[in-house]
């Protein structure tokens, strides 16, 4: 045989074998999406129709109410409860922002706990969407903080407490550093996540620099019991394992006119909620008469979150239990 034929042989091998790991890995990368329907039980067409659905801004209203629907008979099946599950949508002329009054905080963690309530949060591992920092007075410095304080009672001398949960970014990286657009930003400011869509890759939760997200590596653990069956497409429906989920302001609440959980729970009116476009809300007039700044301004995230203290209204010196978990998954 010639060198040129040995040449033109060793090629053909060559693209033979090149052809040959390209189909192996298109074979794999489809054997992987594929893997969820492997995993269903016979007769769970509901995984199958969310495996299939569309992204939530392609659906049309039919295509909502039949997602709507299957996802009340999937919760139906799981706990043995209808629930009251809807598709609020973001109110024209409305942005909501947050702001919080670091002098009132103790640090009691009731907001923690009454969101997790809310929003059908995983029990067992338990997911936390706000972790409360306490921090030595005269610093801004999180890095001088403890989350995982455990104190028979709050507030402590020499500290303050400050909650951090996702921060609504004008400027989301959570949202610019996923490959699939399952999250977004909607018009009223709130940025959301459709489960269904998720593939759990975390670039989101790696990009975020609140620690805002969270990531379900287990099944969650709920129960009967602890269901709140007032739910919304993308907010506080149950999730599932290998997704990411995080505070959405209460949506379920806060788009049909309530305070979010976290606010109504507060024993003592740290927190503030509501419209900014709103010239007369609270938060319009915080925004314009106090102090406030954003948890780490230097990354440009341009939160819709706002800190501040006012001297004027001294924090409550009224002790209160605190959480003896402190942690979050």
């Amino acid at each position: 045989m010639t060198d040129s034929e040995n040449n033109g042989s060793n090629q053909s091998r060559r693209s033979f074998l090149r052809s040959g790991l390209l189909a192996s890995s298109g074979m794999l990368a489809l054997a992987t999406s594929l893997k969820p329907l492997l995993d269903l039980e016979p007769g769970d067409l509901g995984n199958i129709d969310s495996f299939i659905q569309k992204h939530y801004c392609e659906m049309s209203e039919s295509d909502i109410e039949k997602a709507l629907a299957r996802i009340a008979d999937d919760v139906e099946k799981r706990y043995q409860l209808r629930p009251d599950i809807r598709d609020l949508k973001p109110l024209d002329g409305v942005e909501f922002v947050y702001a919080l009054n670091l002098s009132r905080c103790i640090g009691c963690r009731k907001c923690v706990h009454a969101c997790v309530a809310e929003n059908n949060q995983s029990r067992s591992p338990e997911i936390q969407y706000i972790r409360v920092l306490e921090m030595p007075h005269g610093t801004l410095d999180i890095e001088k903080s403890n989350h995982h304080y455990n104190r028979a009672s709050v507030p402590a001398d020499s500290h303050y407490y400050m909650p951090v949960q996702c921060h609504q970014c004008k400027n989301a990286p959570c949202v610019k550093v996923c490959p699939i657009q399952a999250t977004w930003q909607q018009d009223d400011g709130v940025t959301v996540i459709d489960y269904d869509w998720c593939i759990g890759c975390r670039y989101c939760q790696a990009a975020c620099p609140y620690w805002a997200r969270r990531f379900n590596f287990t099944e969650p653990g709920l129960t009967k019991k602890d269901v709140n069956p007032n739910m919304n497409y993308l907010s506080n429906r149950p999730r599932k394992k290998g997704v990411i989920e995080k505070c959405h302001f209460c949506l379920q609440r806060t788009r049909a006119g309530k305070l979010p959980a976290c606010q109504e729970v507060c024993p003592t009116g740290a927190r503030k909620f509501g419209n900014v476009l709103d010239e007369h809300s609270n938060v319009s007039q915080i925004l314009r008469t106090k102090r406030v700044f954003v948890l780490k301004e230097d990354v440009n995230t341009l939160p819709r979150f706002f800190y501040y203290f006012d001297e004027r209204y001294p924090r409550k010196q009224a002790s209160s239990e605190t959480s003896k978990d402190g942690g979050s998954a």
